[in-house]
């Protein structure tokens, strides 16, 4: 099964978001950039199915009450008001965890994306 021209809009616009978002923030990505890859197909998905960008690494009881309520939404209010992310895509730099990326490609995403299918 193919992707739509949609999802592959989206996908990428995700990708677009989060790659300026971090610099605009000076946070960075995952030092292992599979975690990125899945967070950023996983905030593509939500925006394709509830027209926002829902944290994907949340359970929700309501998916669409919470897109409504907007806590979550990328980037959520403990991202914006603490440069907290549950998620793990924007990471400050004295975390341990953070890589030295601020850009990854569509098709290591693409890749990822296809290696998490047969799970």
């Amino acid at each position: 099964m193919t992707e739509s021209a949609n999802e592959e809009k989206t996908l990428e616009a995700m990708k677009h978001f989060a790659e300026q978002y971090a610099k605009r923030t000076d946070t960075y990505f995952c030092s292992d950039l599979s975690v990125t890859a899945v967070v950023i197909e996983g905030l593509a998905r939500h925006k394709e199915e509830l027209g926002s960008p829902l944290c994907p690494c949340r359970h929700y009881e309501d998916k669409e009450a919470e897109v409504r309520n907007t806590f979550w939404n990328c980037p959520c209010v403990p991202m914006r008001e603490r440069k907290e992310c549950h998620c793990m895509l924007f990471i400050t730099p004295d975390n341990e965890f953070a890589g030295r990326d601020q850009d990854i490609s569509l098709d290591y995403i693409k890749q990822i994306r296809e290696t998490m299918k047969g799970h």
